[in-house]
């Protein structure tokens, strides 16, 4: 049977192409800038060409040329620019008036024309689609009307998908215009409480997916979080954050003001529900934590990324955490590629 050939950039440990390959893609060259990301890569998927470089030194055409035809670009260019953390980095430019943002754009439809793919994927942050970067969104509609291609795209609840995890993500598909319009994936799952039919299923917990690997924490040990917190953080409630401690919320003697810290401060998961975002960077006061107010473990927040349990991640703690924070979860991107598979290669086979 024939594996349409995907090549991946922005891969980082290989979130997109973990997908990708489950659903029957070839992943024939992913890149990275990032050497332990590539490393990890690698070792997941050794029959796949890794090129740990700036993107900027990729040389499209001589992929192409090796491989006679590329059926698939994806990626997701770093996000920091699009993100809603920006809104508060008034040091910095946002979205593609931010170097990096606009060089990775760019770069990105470079890869599309000189692949000249059939279809591409397209990832970022939510706040992709935020009025301040209207013109980055103007950019991407420009290049791939320019280059031939329609696109289909959207926001999407990772947790509308079976992953246990409310991550809201940008995702655009682009299909050459002879092709037919792209069939956007329908959500699978739903909040229990606002189900529609019983068509959907329920959203996946914590609780579903870590509680054969729980343990108990001991009072002395080096996974307690929370910092010079950490003793409010045992007073929060499963599934809530610092703002349990303000006036709005009836606390007694409120010790924060309404608002005033970043919203996972001290936040903790419930095992009721899906955990929030796992984001790049760990630190002792900013969650999700467990609810037994603890770290989560790399084990952990794999399952909630939805990786698999034997996906090898190389680095230190804190550089694994890092590269499962910054990655698309693999079965999110399974739907998706899965979506693209059946409606542009399934004749193919």
């Amino acid at each position: 049977m024939y594996k349409p050939k995907v090549v991946s950039i922005y891969s980082g440990c290989g979130g997109i192409d973990e997908g990708f390959i489950k659903a029957g893609f070839d992943v024939v060259f992913a890149s990275d800038i990032w050497d332990v990301a590539c490393n990890s890569l690698q070792i997941n998927h050794p029959d796949t060409e890794v090129l740990c470089s700036d993107i900027q030194s990729i040389d499209f055409q001589s992929i192409l040329q090796k491989h006679k035809t590329i059926d698939c670009l994806v990626g997701g260019p770093p996000c920091p620019p699009f993100s809603k953390s920006r809104f508060y980095r008034t040091e910095k430019s946002r979205g593609i008036d931010d170097e990096s943002g606009e060089m990775t754009l760019r770069e990105y439809f470079r890869g599309v024309k000189e692949l000249n793919p059939s279809v591409f994927l397209f990832e970022n942050v939510h706040g992709f689609v935020y009025r301040p970067h209207f013109e980055a969104l103007e950019f991407l509609q420009k290049q791939a009307k320019e280059l031939g291609y329609k696109i289909s795209y959207g926001v999407v609840n990772a947790a509308n998908y079976g992953v246990p995890q409310t991550r809201e993500r940008f995702i655009c598909v682009g299909y050459k215009s002879e092709l037919m319009d792209f069939d956007y994936p329908k959500p699978t799952h739903c909040i229990p409480n606002m189900k529609p039919d019983n068509s959907l299923l329920n959203w996946v917990t914590c609780g579903d997916v870590l509680s054969d690997i729980d343990f108990d924490l001991p009072e002395d040990s080096k996974m307690q979080a929370g910092s010079k917190h950490k003793d409010l953080l045992k007073l929060i409630p499963p599934g809530d954050n610092y703002l349990f401690f303000t006036e709005e919320r009836g606390y007694a003697d409120p010790l924060f003001k309404w608002r005033s810290r970043y919203w996972s401060f001290l936040l903790k998961l419930s095992p009721n529900r899906p955990s929030w975002t796992i984001q790049a960077s760990h630190s002792n006061n900013m969650g999700p934590f467990h609810w037994k107010n603890r770290f989560l473990r790399i084990t952990e927040i794999k399952r909630i990324q939805t990786f698999p349990d034997d996906f090898n991640l190389l680095g230190s703690y804190r550089e694994q955490w890092r590269q499962v924070g910054n990655a698309v979860p693999p079965q999110l991107a399974y739907i998706f590629a899965n979506a693209i598979k059946n409606q542009y290669f399934y004749l193919s086979a």
